[in-house]
């Protein structure tokens, strides 16, 4: 049928002897290459051009069966997160996918849902298929795994573990700084799930610099997020509670973009103007914090970073090159928008609307 494509017939797939025959290299030389292996450093920048070239031309696809029978290797990892599609895990996979591909390695997936049954069995199902490691985002670890792993978000020191880490002093400091100087001395807190990974530690580094700035921490305008909502709507309940709570604040510092995103439309439907009446912050510099009315400030991760470091330390753990360490230590960055202004003179409850 015209225009219908048919499928590829394998007889025809071009091999890595037949690369090698069109270049007049041996088999060795352009396997190191297309591997991408140690031995491919010594080869000659203007070789590997011309057998990397040759491959796109010639449409070499290598075949991975072959391969990992050869080695007795699947070049496979499994990547283990709390769900799939949210703002924050899908940047961090984004930043997994890019070092995979260009290593040749493939990847599967499973969520969680921060389910610890559902994490053991799916950790077994990914052992059974032959992964070679493990990449965690946003998981809790209390065991020593059984392959290298590499953690993003991860805080617990555990043999064959790499944990990526945001340094969450600064990025605190960074914060309520910014707050104080606009004149805020009345800050409210949603305070992170206890089932996150970063929840307690983020905390804590929050506590200690808003001791050292002299900030006064009310419970009144702390609260708790709960539940495993990945979009605004996971915000929007506890702006409306600490509204409720008529316990005056001129500032709100959210546990991450998404739940910052759901209080201020709260605060909003209640009449208030941001930054105006009520200033926020968020966390993760996600997709749609830049999107959101007014923009969002915010504390960026380098999410797409810390993914890709991860997998290229996880690719280091499993090919036993480079020297690993427990901990990688990144740095966030305080981005500016129109979310955050001077503090106005009388603080906000319920705001214009009576609730």
């Amino acid at each position: 049928m015209k225009g219908k494509r048919s499928l590829p017939n394998r007889e025809a797939q071009v091999t890595l002897k037949s690369v090698a025959e069109h270049l007049g290299l041996t088999p060795g030389t352009v396997s190191a290459v297309l591997n991408n292996s140690a031995a491919s450093q010594s080869i000659p920048e203007r070789t590997r051009r011309r057998i990397i070239e040759a491959a796109r031309l010639l449409n070499y696809r290598p075949n991975f069966m072959a391969r990992s029978l050869r080695v007795q290797r699947t070049y496979t990892i499994g990547v283990i997160l709390e769900e799939i599609g949210d703002g924050y895990g899908s940047m961090i996979v984004s930043g997994v996918e890019q070092c995979l591909r260009e290593r040749n390695y493939f990847f599967l997936t499973v969520a969680h849902r921060h389910d610890s049954q559902l994490l053991q069995t799916y950790s077994e199902m990914l052992l059974s298929r032959g992964v070679e490691g493990f990449l965690t985002v946003d998981t809790i670890l209390t065991e020593t795994p059984s392959l290298p792993t590499v953690a993003v978000a991860g805080h617990k020191k555990l043999h064959n573990v790499t944990n990526i880490v945001l340094d969450h002093r600064h990025a605190a400091e960074m914060a309520l700084r910014h707050l104080r100087d606009l004149g805020h001395k009345q800050i409210a807190f949603l305070k992170g799930q206890p089932e996150s990974a970063d929840s307690e530690v983020r905390w804590d580094s929050i506590c200690e610099v808003a001791r050292e700035l002299d900030i006064a921490i009310d419970p009144g305008r702390v609260v708790q997020l709960t539940g495993l909502d990945s979009t605004p709507e996971l915000g929007y309940p506890f702006g409306k509670e600490l509204l409720a709570r008529r316990v005056p604040f001129t500032a709100l510092f959210a546990y991450n973009d998404i739940s910052a995103i759901g209080a201020m439309r709260a605060f909003q439907e209640a009449g208030l103007r941001i930054p105006q009446d009520i200033s926020v912050v968020g966390f993760d510099d996600i997709v749609h914090s830049s999107f959101c009315i007014p923009g969002l400030t915010t504390v960026r991760q380098p999410l797409t970073k810390m993914g890709r470091t991860a997998a290229e330390t996880l690719l280091a753990h499993i090919e036993g090159t480079g020297e690993i360490n427990g901990e990688i230590a990144v740095q966030p960055e305080l981005i500016l928008r129109k979310s955050t202004g001077e503090a106005p003179a009388q603080a906000a409850t319920a705001g214009r609307n009576d609730f």
